[in-house]
């Protein structure tokens, strides 16, 4: 996934939408995507997020609100976007952004399911949670 797959169509537009938080990228088979920053930073490739091996994953939380404040060429087959929490060292490759693209729906269901499981929150400052029973009741629904 990391190297270049010569299959895979190349990106010929891309443009950042500050209000609605959207990365827009055009590729030369016609395929558009529009990926929420807030998705394109979850699902950084950078190794600080990845860890080194399987199961090593940090889960990515409270990044609703984040923005791109802008993007780096890196040589011609891919992208340093730094992000406004500072994040900047994940680089996004063509093949990984058409994927991101293409898989858009079930790859952002399965990180709502993972940040469901873990009790985590996609807004700022939800992190850690409270505990449930700390709002006071007896802690039946």
């Amino acid at each position: 996934m990391a190297g270049l797959d010569n299959e895979l169509p190349a990106p010929v537009e891309i443009k950042l939408h500050q209000k609605s938080r959207l990365f827009e990228i055009a590729f030369d088979n016609g395929e558009r995507f529009e990926l929420p920053y807030e998705y394109l930073r979850v699902f950084t490739p950078s190794a600080e997020a990845r860890g080194h091996g399987p199961g090593q994953e940090v889960l990515q939380a409270g990044k609703r609100e984040v923005t791109i404040e802008r993007i780096e060429p890196v040589g011609n087959y891919a992208i340093k976007p730094v992000f406004s929490d500072g994040h900047d060292s994940g680089l996004y490759s063509w093949d990984m952004l058409y994927n991101l693209g293409k898989h858009h729906d079930e790859l952002w269901q399965t990180y709502l399911e993972r940040l469901s499981a873990e009790g985590k929150s996609r807004d700022p400052q939800d992190s850690p949670p409270e505990p449930a029973k700390a709002k006071g009741g007896c802690g039946h629904h």
